[in-house]
């Protein structure tokens, strides 16, 4: 069955390469929010679904991508272990093709690494309709440019994903969090402290009054941890830490545009109006503003940094951050490369291709 599905959207990608008419790729649609919208024929992979192989011994779990995120997880949670980039749902529907195409990770990518790091091989079916192979199942399988991992933050633009190798990790034995009452200027200090003296961090969140902090790791470090560190241990939390993945915190309920803003983690607090959380360490954060465009993307320029319209796009700008000439340069070449006549997912990313 799974051929033939795969034969079916192969041709679906053929016929438009050859009429240049553009696809849509649809899954479960749990972000569809995040980018800029397409008019255009939906090609979907919810039925190219199901788990191919997985070895729990091995750190491997290889799916198509159409397979629920919720399947996924279930299964590594029955054998002790997680995707140790904590990725974002948004949805029931939520699929692995999405996951790792948006390459959106949550609270604990700081501290383990991004969905990118955790890609070992993948399948895909580029814009002239052929079926490309990259990657493995292991990372010594990996050299030379990886492409599989071009994959990941693509969202479609490159191919459709057909399937994904993934390095599992263990579940935590266990996992706490403290709470901090102080400033901004206390709470990074804090973080890099912290990761400085490589304690079991896994998680940090400061909402402007109160910071917390997660650990996880085995009882004896996540306990030492917690005598060095003090602070009050926070109830439920897991329950916090999935409102903050899912993003379903009062803070992210705002109609307002909610800016993603990625800069090195010991800058000050910005000179922007609006409300800021901080994430990862400070070096991801959260603003919920109606402040314009242009001010916003200059201030996160010229620290180095880049902004993402994540939410709530009331403007016509770009909701990713502009590209240099010499990155546009190379986003033209790749997308030339792999869908040579703009057909999937054209205007996604940015506008032009």
């Amino acid at each position: 069955m799974s051929n033939d599905i795969t034969q079916q959207l192969q041709s679906q990608i053929l016929e438009s390469y050859k009429s240049r008419k553009p696809l849509k790729i649809c899954a479960g649609n749990s972000k569809n929010f995040y980018g800029h919208q397409i008019e255009a024929n939906c090609i979907d992979t919810t039925g190219h679904n199901g788990i191919i192989s997985y070895e729990p011994t091995e750190l491997v779990i290889t799916a198509r991508s159409g397979t629920s995120l919720k399947e996924i997880e279930s299964t590594l949670d029955k054998n002790g272990q997680i995707l140790p980039f904590e990725p974002p749902h948004f949805a029931d529907t939520a699929t692995i093709g999405g996951t790792v195409a948006c390459n959106l990770s949550g609270p604990r990518r700081a501290y383990t690494g991004a969905a990118r790091d955790f890609v070992l091989g993948s399948n895909i079916i580029n814009g002239k309709a052929e079926k490309l192979k990259f990657g493995g199942q292991v990372m010594k399988n990996v050299a030379g440019y990886d492409a599989s991992r071009l994959m990941c933050g693509a969202m479609g633009t490159l191919g459709l994903i057909l399937d994904v190798s993934l390095k599992v990790l263990p579940k935590p034995e266990t996992e706490i969090t403290l709470g901090y009452e102080c400033d901004i200027h206390q709470a990074l200090d804090f973080m890099h402290h912290w990761v400085k003296q490589s304690l079991p961090v896994s998680g940090s969140y400061y909402d402007g009054t109160y910071l917390y902090i997660r650990l996880s790791g085995n009882n004896s470090s996540v306990s030492s941890a917690q005598k060095t560190m003090g602070g009050d241990v926070i109830d439920d939390s897991e329950a916090f830490w999935k409102q903050i993945k899912e993003q379903t915190h009062d803070f992210f309920n705002s109609d307002k545009p909610l800016w993603r803003l990625s800069l090195a983690s010991n800058n000050s607090p910005l000179n922007l109006t609006g409300n800021t959380v901080y994430e990862w360490g400070g070096a991801l954060r959260w603003l919920s503003s109606d402040e314009s465009e242009k001010i916003i993307r200059a201030e996160l320029t010229s620290l180095g940094g880049h902004a993402t319209l994540f939410k709530n796009n009331k403007t016509d700008g770009s909701a990713f951050h502009p590209l240099n000439s010499g990155l546009l340069n190379i986003h033209k070449q790749l997308k030339s490369a792999f869908d040579p006549e703009n057909i999937l997912n054209p205007g996604r990313m940015y506008k032009d291709f």
